[in-house]
């Protein structure tokens, strides 16, 4: 059987796990000796029992040409051998016409072999349906993030509302046809969240934004309820630039589990 976002999602849920890790593996960071591939996999093997999913930045990727892209790709083939249970989320941002978003969706979904992706809704539904007819994979539709110049034109009014309730309402109205959509809300804005998951009662939300830009886990949860992921990233995985990072990072994990049983 194919592997099935929703379904991966859910069982990760009914698992209490709710971490996703961000491989934002700048090669400028790595402890000394590591490849970008030996660190993600020293990462995954890390942590994998405690996630519930992994989300590689292309762009660490990309910079690096030819063998970064090839780097992506054994990174997510490792994960998909090593934890089978982890959604893999290609943190791309894709957005272009419809016809190019084709071969963007088939090189993510079928080349790449990730479960998800993050998209960009500016260029309209219409345009992001070649990912959104991949119906057993995941789009994660940027909201409302978390980076300080979100409010340039995610908060501009339109219609009385701000611009990101628009988007929270076209994905859960009229996107989610095949329940595979997910939105992608700061964990810097705990109103804005209540306000999302009050206009996309039923999406997922991927969270970034816990760690280095001083997000709070348990306004999350108490304003989004548990159809999230949250991610954390840079805080996590470079907390140690010694030889025992990948211990280092499971510790930080380990804390964050904690906060999170709490909550549950």
């Amino acid at each position: 059987m194919p592997r099935r976002f929703q379904d991966i999602l859910d069982q990760n849920r009914a698992q209490k796990r709710f971490l996703c890790v961000g491989l934002d593996s700048d090669v400028s960071k790595l402890p000394k000796g590591q490849t970008q591939l030996s660190f993600n996999q020293a990462i995954v093997e890390a942590t994998q029992d405690l996630v519930a999913a992994f989300k590689p930045n292309s762009a660490f990727y990309e910079s690096q040409g030819a063998q970064g892209f090839e780097t992506l790709k054994k990174t997510i083939a490792f994960i998909h051998a090593q934890a089978p249970h982890a959604l893999v989320i290609l943190d791309a941002k894709r957005a272009d016409i419809g016809n190019t978003n084709k071969g963007y969706a088939q090189s993510a979904f079928e080349d790449l072999k990730a479960d998800a992706i993050t998209l960009n809704p500016y260029l309209g539904g219409e345009a992001l349906q070649p990912f959104l007819d991949y119906k057993d994979k995941g789009s994660f539709i940027l909201c409302r993030t978390s980076n300080e110049g979100a409010k340039e034109f995610q908060d501009l009014r339109v219609d009385s509302e701000p611009l990101y309730l628009k988007v929270a309402k076209q994905v859960s109205q009229r996107w989610n046809k095949n329940k595979n959509c997910g939105l992608v809300v700061g964990a810097t804005g705990p109103e804005e969240i209540k306000k999302v998951r009050q206009a996309a009662p039923d999406i997922p939300f991927l969270v970034p934004g816990i760690g280095a830009q001083d997000g709070d886990i348990k306004d999350v949860f108490v304003n989004a309820g548990s159809n999230c992921l949250i991610n954390i990233s840079r805080s996590v995985i470079f907390s140690s630039n010694g030889p025992d990072f990948a211990q280092a990072a499971r510790k930080e994990i380990e804390k964050l589990n904690e906060k999170l049983k709490q909550l549950f």
